[in-house]
């Protein structure tokens, strides 16, 4: 069984590629964040530096975006909020089947989040404008649920594959 393990293995640098893209992304918004945010204080009390109508909207939907593809960050580092405090207490075997049992659940999660979400970014979404922005459509707002569903899909079928290995290898001390 172990080498079906090695074989599988060998995309992991799928995952980490994928890893290093996400938190780029969220690196760009943060900057985006702050420079737009920036930008806006100062023209409130700077003359000569304008203070866009869109700022506010357009800082909040990076903020959107960056929350929900951290957490999608969290799930491949193990870091999202959990419930540990038995772990120590309770056998081996049983955590790591509560941990497996905890994946399928946040993979259901990021499913809904893809097929709900890009119902909502489709339908809602595509129907309206932002309102300092009358040019660019709503879509934008909600698209962060479903594209942060599949980034969560993609790391959580890692972590599911992590716990059911396990299973089988042993741990290297």
């Amino acid at each position: 069984m172990p080498g079906i393990f090695k074989t599988i293995d060998k995309i992991k640098p799928a995952y980490d590629v994928t890893y290093r893209f996400v938190m780029f992304i969220c690196k760009i918004l943060l900057i985006v964040d702050i420079l737009i945010t920036t930008m806006a204080v100062a023209g409130r009390y700077i003359p000569f530096i304008p203070d866009p109508a869109w700022s506010e909207e357009v800082v909040l939907t990076c903020m959107s975006y960056m929350a929900v593809l951290s957490a999608a960050l969290a799930i491949r580092r193990g870091a999202h909020i959990r419930m540990t405090a038995l772990d120590g207490y309770l056998p081996k075997g049983l955590v790591k089947s509560l941990d497996i049992l905890a994946d399928l659940a946040v993979l259901i999660l990021s499913v809904i989040m893809i097929t709900v979400g890009w119902k909502y970014a489709t339908g809602i979404g595509s129907k309206g404008t932002y309102v300092s922005m009358p040019n660019v459509s709503r879509f934008w707002m909600y698209f962060p649920v479903p594209l942060a569903g599949v980034a969560m899909l993609i790391f959580e079928l890692e972590a599911l594959y992590n716990h059911i290995k396990s299973f089988f290898v042993k741990e290297e001390a």
